[in-house]
């Protein structure tokens, strides 16, 4: 638990520490073989915790227990037990009750939590080693329910552990994903292939990966699965299903999906464990078992019919199966259990974001600070994406490490980005606009303005005025205090002419933590200032987190998807950005860039109005 001086009270436990208590929990009641919907409860709390903007365990110590969604009142009393005593009675319970290394053995490739108990049970294993050493014996296979293969399995999951990778960026789990769907698409009978589970999901980084095959011939896509020239070891490989490991990782795991039955398949192999665990009890109450299979008819003793009597229900798309719920189509990145079934059942649902809403791009960098390509360069190439404007914003005096511009250059500058508008304007006269274009493309000039130290802004008042937009940021003096910190941003929320906070925790996913912001008065300021919070789009910071934005969004905050392009190819980071929005349950309403460059600039020019 926490070491706690004799003489001291305990420091509260961070978020990641209580994170991973209840996660540890939820594992090792999992073991103990409780019912699904208490493991769940315990890792969705975990999982809140985490992700909570606020210090949850110095606020419960203190008696404010606001609310975090997914943690009851059972759970908030534990929070506050283990805050104030540095202990936890139930956790240590569990903790006594079994070793607690056993959740260990979870992480293993082919292992549950029932083989978990029967090994612990049946053999005393305790630890991986432990596990190793009874595979090697031959001592598994005589447990009930696991043979020879079964354990030659288990060892092969055991030497792959370390060889696992750790999670991937967005967009290398995708380019991984889409190169495996490219050597598997004229396997003789395949249909479609779907891929699915936290990619379709598009969370912020993948584990593992998954593809959903519909095809009438299982044998040839397995077998061609199996034999990719990628594949650095196969887990196993059946009639269905097959798992394997790629050279340098992930785990790929590959399902079939008879034809015309792929409804549940998707649904299953998409959802988080929470949202199917859901699903799975609205099914129950309407009198159906539900699997990736399909709905199973249940008997007057709540068990599925057999015989004659055995009914399954199966669909050729996720839409009949929500349909059969009672409940619209939930799209695959909402699909969290964090309010989108209620939403789907009452027909309010989102209606998401897409690319295509957006008219323009509001933060891009060049060569003239830390990009690679030239203005000229990556205006052409924003303007063949067939957006409306794109704004420049390389980075201001005071960060030398990126080259910013001095207030003589910011001028030179103007005069090329002048130079550019006049030339495409002159094309577009001459008909001469290229492929993907639309004619009346602007480059904006706007600067990325760094915040200093001491909460003032990097240019004058009078220079900021001159640019088209700025967005503003904090890059250096990370480790200030939290009011510090707060002060810094709010100064930047609330100038007349800063419009967008850019990439406003700060943070790049699992190398960065967040900046230890005041949240609430960031998002209050925001609103009352019309300041446009962002969601960067570059995979490694992909800021703000998709949590952070929908109580952005709930606040009243206005928010703007930016790709943060240090080159022209990166201002594809787009997509990654409209992905981590779409999870926030963001709308077009609610995003500044898709708005005219009419509409743009003249919400703009009333910023000194709204401070």
């Amino acid at each position: 638990m926490i070491a706690v001086p004799d003489d001291a009270a305990p420091t509260p436990p961070t978020n990641a520490e209580l994170a991973r208590v209840f996660h540890e929990i939820g594992d090792l009641l999992e073991v103990r073989g409780e019912v699904v919907f208490k493991t769940v409860a315990y890792h969705r709390a975990a999982d809140a915790i985490e992700r909570a903007p606020f210090a949850v365990g110095p606020a419960y110590a203190a008696g404010d227990r606001r609310a975090i969604a997914g943690v009851g009142s059972a759970i908030g009393d534990k929070i506050v037990e283990l805050a104030t005593t540095g202990r936890m009675a139930f956790y240590e319970k569990l903790r006594a009750e079994m070793p607690a290394t056993l959740v260990d053995l979870l992480q293993i490739p082919g292992v549950g939590p029932k083989t978990v108990a029967l090994v612990w049970k049946g053999l005393g294993v305790v630890d991986v080693a432990g596990l190793r050493a009874a595979a090697e014996a031959g001592r598994l296979r005589g447990l009930k329910g696991v043979s020879a293969t079964t354990e030659q399995r288990i060892l092969e999951g055991i030497a792959g552990l370390a060889a696992r990778s750790e999670r991937m960026h967005i967009d290398r789990a995708q380019a991984i994903s889409d190169g495996l769907v490219a050597q598997l698409a004229d396997t003789p009978g395949v249909r479609r292939i779907v891929q699915a589970g936290s990619l379709r999901r598009r969370r912020e980084s993948v584990g593992d990966l998954d593809l959903l095959v519909e095809t009438d011939d299982a044998d040839a896509v397995v077998g061609r699965f199996a034999a990719l020239p990628a594949v650095d070891r196969v887990l196993g490989a059946g009639h269905a299903k097959a798992a394997v490991v790629l050279a340098g990782g992930p785990q790929v795991d590959l399902m079939v999906m008879p034809p015309g039955e792929a409804g549940t398949y998707l649904v299953h192999f998409t959802g988080s464990a929470a949202h199917n665990v859901a699903l799975r009890g609205i099914a129950r109450d309407r009198g159906w078992s539900l699997s990736e299979k399909g709905f199973l008819r249940l008997g007057e003793d709540g068990e599925p019919l057999t015989g004659d009597a055995a009914e399954l229900r199966t669909f050729p798309d996720e839409a009949g199966v929500y349909a059969f719920l009672g409940l619209d189509v939930v799209p695959p990145e909402l699909r969290e259990d964090r309010g989108e079934i209620q939403a789907a059942r009452e027909r309010r649902l989102p209606s998401l974001i897409a690319p295509a809403d957006l008219c323009g791009d509001l933060h891009s960098h060049s060569d003239w600070s830390d990009g690679t390509h030239s203005i000229e360069g990556m205006a052409e190439a924003a303007r063949r994406r067939g957006h409306a404007y794109q704004v420049l914003t390389d980075h201001t005096q005071s960060l030398g490490i990126a080259h910013g511009l001095e207030p003589e250059r910011v001028e030179q500058q103007r005069s090329i980005i002048a130079e550019v508008n006049a030339r495409f304007a002159a094309e577009d006269a001459a008909g001469a606009t290229p492929p993907g274009a639309v004619p009346g493309f602007r480059l904006l000039h706007g600067c990325e303005l760094e915040v200093r130290a001491d909460a003032t802004l990097d240019y004058p008042d009078e220079l900021l005025a001159r640019f088209d937009l700025v967005v503003a940021s904090v890059h250096v003096s990370r480790r200030q205090t939290r009011a510090e910190l707060t002060r810094r941003t709010l100064a930047a929320i609330r100038s007349p002419h800063v419009d967008v906070i850019a990439h406003p925790s700060g943070r790049m996913i699992g190398g960065r933590d967040d900046l230890d912001l005041d949240w609430d008065a960031v998002f209050a300021a925001a609103a009352e200032t019309g300041t446009a919070l962002e969601m960067n789009g570059s995979p490694p910071r992909l800021d703000l987190s998709a949590e952070r934005a929908r109580r952005a969004v709930e606040a009243g905050c206005l928010l703007a998807i930016d790709s943060d392009a240090h080159r022209t190819e990166e201002l594809d980071f787009l997509r990654w950005g409209v992905d981590q929005a779409r999870r926030a349950w963001v709308e077009p309403r609610h995003v500044l860039n898709t708005r005219t460059l009419d509409e743009l600039l003249a919400w703009v020019a009333a910023k000194p109005s709204r401070v």
